[in-house]
């Protein structure tokens, strides 16, 4: 699933094409993309046409583009969501669900694909709120406007990300230390910390040295401080190598791999041996997934 990293991709790659540009037209192959539109706010085509993009803005996972009309485009990429820019032409994406038609003061016309192969992903137009902090909602780039304050009410519980200048890391350490599950579960609860998924949990956990069941308020203060360092350290590196693709699934809006995954020391290295102490790697079940560690380095501390 596309963790921050691979979600920032994206937004950075849209941002040029999107701030300014008019929505023409919309199309809609597959009305499953549309699972989490409000349909009593509207006919999803309605609410977008003619409408002025202002932006791309992410928190954590979700992506969305405020409007003129004070609402915004929400996209979540689910499993297998991608965002493609095309220029108008011959179809070349497979498994189109909704594309969105631009008129761009500069760039011209361009196409807004949403290709999913899963359709677990979605668009939907949504109501703005105010930030309960009355910072900004999220990553927004150079951008700035009446919006950078509002957020979908979709995303408005979600937490902010630990790249996200608004994040506070004093309040997710008490937060932890409220937490008696295990540290990989709290940093997968996206109301606590947004953004992380399994493979970056794992990287994470790893550098940190620290067990994925190891409860969380068990945590020293400094081991807390050396886990936030760890994930920030990683997500950055993710985004500086285009973050992680194991196939086409997980691409940039051009259509290109990142290639983060022959950078990872610990998801899907079972089997190989730790790159610090050589230990062989294992993994475990975990939620329905699997934690990758090393038994030597990560050990499950006492309480």
């Amino acid at each position: 699933m596309p963790e921050l990293p691979e979600v920032e991709v994206v937004r950075s790659g849209i941002e040029p094409a999107v701030t300014g540009a008019v929505v023409s037209a919309v199309e809609v192959f597959e009305e499953r993309s549309l699972r989490r539109h409000d349909r009593s706010a509207g006919p999803f085509a309605d609410l977008l046409e003619g409408q002025r993009a202002l932006a791309a803005v992410r928190r954590g996972k979700f992506l969305w583009l405020p409007l003129e009309s004070g609402r915004a485009l929400v996209i979540h990429l689910g499993m297998s969501g991608q965002v493609l820019l095309r220029t108008p032409g011959p179809d070349v994406d497979r498994l189109l669900r909704i594309r969105l038609h631009l008129e761009h003061p500069v760039h011209g016309e361009l196409w807004l694909n949403f290709v999913d192969q899963r359709v677990f992903g979605s668009m939907a137009v949504d109501l703005m709120a105010p930030t309960s902090d009355g910072l900004p909602a999220g990553f927004q780039g150079s951008a700035a406007g009446e919006w950078e304050t509002l957020v979908p009410s979709q995303v408005a519980h979600i937490a902010r990300d630990p790249l996200d200048p608004a994040f506070s890391s004093e309040a997710f350490f008490r937060a932890l230390a409220r937490k008696n599950t295990g540290i990989k579960r709290a940093l997968l609860d996206q109301r606590l910390i947004s953004g992380i998924g399994n493979i970056y949990a794992d990287e994470a956990l790893f550098d940190a040295r620290i067990h994925f069941d190891q409860p969380a308020a068990s945590l020293s203060a400094a081991k807390a401080r050396t886990l936030l360092a760890s994930v920030r350290g990683i997500l950055h590196r993710a985004l500086a190598e285009g973050g992680t693709s194991f196939d086409a699934q997980y691409v940039n809006v051009n259509g290109e791999s990142g290639y983060f995954s022959h950078s990872l020391t610990a998801y899907g290295q079972h089997g190989k041996p730790c790159v610090r102490c050589g230990t062989t790697m294992v993994r475990a079940q975990f939620m329905n997934r699997s934690s990758h560690f090393c038994p030597r380095c990560q050990r499950l501390r006492p309480l």
